[in-house]
């Protein structure tokens, strides 16, 4: 999986956004936490969810069930609104 090519992201240094351009049927903002951003960023190039969690959990420092539950919960996220090509 990866990110779709109708968002791109943009970190603020505070925060992450995800925007909608082009085609994507989604149309708002998805604001979210430097997590959630390095999720998004990892996902410019093709990725599993296993490879998602390992990528996670060298980078920032947590139980691995929690990282996890992070990149669950933000693919689940990402899917709802059309963001990620399987």
């Amino acid at each position: 999986m990866k990110l779709s090519k109708d968002f791109i992201s943009h970190d603020t240094g505070c925060e992450s956004l995800l925007v909608p351009i082009g085609a994507a049927n989604f149309s708002g903002l998805v604001k979210g936490n430097t997590t959630f951003g390095a999720i998004v960023e990892l996902l410019g190039q093709e990725q599993t969810e296993e490879s998602l969690v390992k990528a996670m959990c060298d980078r920032f420092d947590g139980p691995e069930d929690r990282i996890r539950a992070d990149v669950r919960s933000a693919l689940r996220q990402l899917r709802e609104i059309g963001a990620i090509v399987e």
